[in-house]
């Protein structure tokens, strides 16, 4: 019996890779990885349209419709340079992509880029009237699909041990 839980698809441990010192980023300054660094951004934008939205639908204070706008387009913005830290890694480090942790985190990022973006859209020319039903519903995708990936890039990190400062050879599964 491991040590480490082992619930496929959830969570997939191997002891070795718990133990080892972990697979270095690939997009870093100074060994410091800068994708962690950066999902803080769209993370925090886009979760914040969905209070926004929500702000909205309890007041019907354009203010929320206006913040929600900029929050989805500023996250938006952030997300690309984002993704393209992360996919840099993805591309590059084969631990990544042997774990299904790595495959969720990639496909749901991307379906929530491509579903702010819609958000975004659908907005620019009807700040208040695109909200409600459909902007809420939209910001409700995205920031759960953020809750959800996050979960599998902190297994990334935490349990496969990528994208950490350490000594492992990225191109060893």
């Amino acid at each position: 019996m491991t040590e480490t839980p082992s619930v496929p698809p959830f969570i997939e441990s191997n002891e070795r890779e718990y133990r080892d010192s972990g697979v270095p980023s690939t997009v870093a300054i100074a060994g410091h990885p800068l994708h962690p660094l950066l999902v803080t951004f769209p993370i925090a934008f886009l979760t914040g349209a969905f209070g926004a939205d929500l702000g909205y639908w309890l007041t019907h204070d354009p203010f929320w419709a206006r913040a929600a706008l900029w929050l989805i387009g500023g996250g938006f913005v952030a997300g690309l340079v984002a993704a393209f830290t992360g996919m840099l890694d993805f591309l590059r480090i084969d631990r990544v992509k042997k774990h299904n942790a790595g495959w969720i985190h990639m496909f749901g990022n991307v379906a929530a880029m491509v579903l702010t973006l819609v958000n975004w859209i659908l907005r620019w020319h009807d700040i208040e009237g695109a909200v409600l039903p459909t902007g809420l519903t939209l910001s409700l995708i995205v920031a759960s699909l953020l809750g959800i990936t996050g979960w599998y890039g902190a297994e990334l990190v935490y349990r496969h041990k990528v994208a950490v400062i350490g000594y492992s050879n990225r191109h060893e599964p």
